[in-house]
């Protein structure tokens, strides 16, 4: 039975559902600065992306302006990525995932336009599904005070969004003419040169004798780096056969993972993350998780 990208889309969304928890955990409870961890995973992605471009190297015969678009993809992805960590450092992950999730609206209302993608009734309302929950997760509500949102960091997050929404329609542009191997080692070239650009200062090397139980901090960064290849691969992979506003929707369902995965750390590993959630809250965002559900179950029913 031939695998749909609908599914693999999903699993892509589980698996980088779980990098963020894993990079949210690095960076609050192991990593002494958001440089730090820059630092020491750059290597790893620099090496992923030579291996991966000597594996597929790219087709003959490509215009300066196709080479141009596909770095240009990866330059939108990379900085809408490290300005995720940067926030996953200061805030909890089951609220700022989501922010970055409505990138959709933004994938959809462009590709209409600029890659003449149709989009009917119940793809839109999917959509519209989608986003609601996932900006309703994102709220904080405690007894007896007003909700809270995200404050300064909810712009940084947009911003975010909005560079991802554009790295989709690029990159769906992109494979046209490359695969999704080429998109991939492309992407994390780009990815890791600004890592190490961003990184590679005194004070940083000098903080990581300060990583706390360095062996293990190091085995996860191997396993967390081990999952984006596979989940980055898996929605590159989808792209390229499906819609990029469907694709971009169901991969926006990544908050429904992570709070799953929250709970269960909540229960099994209280230590794990930063993460404090009242009944009020945990009611709220269930709901919001719902209202994903079913937006996905619309994409599916089409």
């Amino acid at each position: 039975m031939e695998v749909s990208w609908i599914n693999i889309a999903v699993i892509s969304a589980a698996l980088l559902g779980l990098v963020n928890i894993v990079d949210s955990h690095l960076l609050t409870r192991r990593m002494p600065s958001f440089q730090v961890y820059l630092l020491l995973v750059s290597p790893f992605i620099l090496f992923s992306g030579i291996v991966f471009a000597f594996l597929f190297p790219l087709p003959d015969n490509l215009s300066a302006w196709q080479i141009l678009v596909a770095v240009g993809a990866g330059l939108l992805r990379a900085v809408s990525v490290i300005i995720l960590l940067y926030t996953l450092k200061k805030e909890e992950v089951s609220r700022a995932i989501p922010v970055v999730a409505i990138y959709p609206i933004f994938v959809a209302t462009m590709a209409v336009p600029l890659l003449g993608e149709v989009l009917t009734g119940v793809p839109l309302a999917a959509i519209a599904v989608v986003v609601v929950g996932a900006v309703v997760i994102s709220a904080r509500r405690m007894p007896g005070r007003p909700t809270k949102w995200l404050g300064t960091t909810f712009f940084l997050l947009l911003a975010s969004s909005i560079l991802l929404a554009l790295a989709d329609l690029t990159s769906k542009y992109a494979l046209g003419y490359l695969s999704s191997w080429n998109i991939y080692w492309i992407s994390i070239l780009v990815l890791s040169v600004i890592a190490v650009l961003l990184s590679l200062r005194r004070h940083s090397v000098a903080q990581l004798t300060r990583i706390k139980n360095p062996r293990t901090s190091l085995a996860l960064v191997i396993l967390n780096e081990t999952l984006v290849v596979t989940g980055a691969l898996m929605l590159f992979w989808a792209m390229e056969r499906g819609p990029v506003s469907l694709v971009s929707t169901i991969a926006s369902t990544r908050p429904v993972f992570v709070l799953i995965y929250v709970l269960i750390l909540s229960r099994f590993r209280p230590a794990f993350l930063l993460e404090r959630m009242g009944r009020t809250t945990l009611a709220i965002r269930l709901a919001a998780t719902a209202l994903i559900a079913g937006g996905i179950a619309m994409i599916y029913l089409t």
